[in-house]
């Protein structure tokens, strides 16, 4: 590395990273079959089809909203990412039933701290999609540098921010 590269490049250990709140397979938020997300209307970001049934916090931060059905919650990093974390597709016609929430509007919470818990057997057994859409709603100001798909545990490196 030169010394314009030393003055100009900003090392990756700086960057912000939102964790996976939840075990699965990370895919292109493309994937999500909703438009909504799909198309990223409420912002960038990634979805996951979780392998378990407990979604953590992804990072340090504030919760904004917890949703009273518990199938989403929103956060506020403490560096200002607005995150939703929507678990599956149409929950909310469950309206709460098979979802347990561990926090709720106005929590200050710790990345890997509980945030709700799902039976997902119940869930799929009524004929819903899992999928679990993570979006940084102000992507705007956040840019997505990197996405890691594939297989993750609840709280390995999901989206590389540049900020």
């Amino acid at each position: 590395m030169g010394i314009f590269d030393k003055l100009f490049h900003k090392p990756q250990s700086e960057h912000p990273v939102i964790t996976a709140p939840v075990a699965g397979t990370a895919v292109s938020l493309q994937e999500v079959n909703d438009p909504t997300f799909s198309q990223e209307i409420l912002g960038k970001g990634i979805a996951i089809r979780p392998t378990e049934g407990q979604i953590v916090a992804p990072c340090d931060g504030k919760v904004d909203m917890m949703f009273d059905t518990g199938h989403a919650v929103s956060l506020v990093s403490t560096n200002g990412m607005e995150i939703l974390i929507h678990v599956g597709l149409e929950t909310v016609q469950l309206k709460g039933k098979h979802y347990t929430t561990h926090a709720k509007t106005g929590d200050t919470v710790k990345q890997g701290q509980p945030l709700i818990s799902f039976d997902r057997e119940a869930i799929a057994a009524e004929g819903y999609d899992l999928i679990t859409p993570i979006v940084l709603c102000n992507s705007d100001r956040f840019p997505i540098l990197q996405a890691h798909l594939g297989a993750v545990s609840a709280g390995d490196p999901l989206l590389t921010i540049d900020a």
